[in-house]
């Protein structure tokens, strides 16, 4: 029974559908399908599933992985309201626009997938300013700091992610906060982010989501070390 409802959540969102989305969750709601189910063997894999098209075609269709992602993210909202005891989140980042930057599309589906990943994302806006990149980390305990940039000069400026790596290392925040990138002069430089200062990069906004999880799971171990 379970198998029908995957296939046509699949479909749903392959379609970019979303009351056809939300009538396949709702059916499975009704079928007596828990809703930690529907987010944890529905939801959740079809999220993976578009991470690992992406990963094979570069070229695929950017609106259709934003509207997947933000349905898998608009699912899960509505199915955490009914979990019988609240998930764990596995970690949480602070994510916006590089100061001087208005882009937002690429950020947007980061958010998405993050969410819907379990991942608890804190959306920053678009023009950022690096201080408030860290201070919104520290405030929140956050494991990652994510900076959008689709502009050459607010990728490698001086008030973008050099100046927040700048700041992690002044108040001995580097291990503890981990940054990445992302965004068009990334993909035409795939060393860049380490002439910015950045931990990481991801190519788009699909595998950002999956690259920030493993930086998390880098901090936590940190951590994990630390108090033997």
């Amino acid at each position: 029974m379970l198998n029908s409802f995957i296939k046509a959540y699949n479909e749903a969102v392959f379609e970019t559908d979303k009351d056809a989305a939300f009538s396949a969750v709702n059916a499975a709601l009704t079928a007596g399908i828990k809703a930690e189910d529907v987010v944890f063997k529905i939801v959740i894999p079809a999220v993976e599933e578009m991470m690992s098209n992406i990963s094979q075609d570069p070229d695929a269709n950017l609106a259709q992985h934003f509207m997947t992602a933000q349905i898998a993210a608009e699912v899960t909202e509505k199915m955490l309201e009914k979990f019988d005891h609240p998930p764990d989140i596995i970690g949480r980042v602070v994510i916006g626009t590089a100061y001087g930057d208005l882009h937002s599309l690429g950020k947007r589906i980061v958010m998405g997938c993050l969410k819907a990943l379990m991942v608890e994302a804190t959306d920053l806006g678009a023009n950022v300013s690096a201080e408030r990149f860290v201070d919104e980390a520290i405030a929140r305990d956050a494991q990652v700091i994510a900076v959008s940039a689709m502009m050459v000069h607010t990728a490698i400026g001086d008030n973008g992610a050099r100046k927040v790596r700048r700041i992690l290392k002044e108040r001995g925040l580097e291990e503890r906060i981990k940054l990445i990138v992302g965004g068009a002069p990334y993909r035409y430089d795939a060393e860049l982010f380490q002439t910015v200062g950045a931990d990481a990069w991801a190519p788009d906004g699909v595998n950002a989501a999956r690259t920030i999880i493993h930086l998390i799971e880098q901090v936590k171990h940190h951590e994990a070390v630390a108090d033997l």
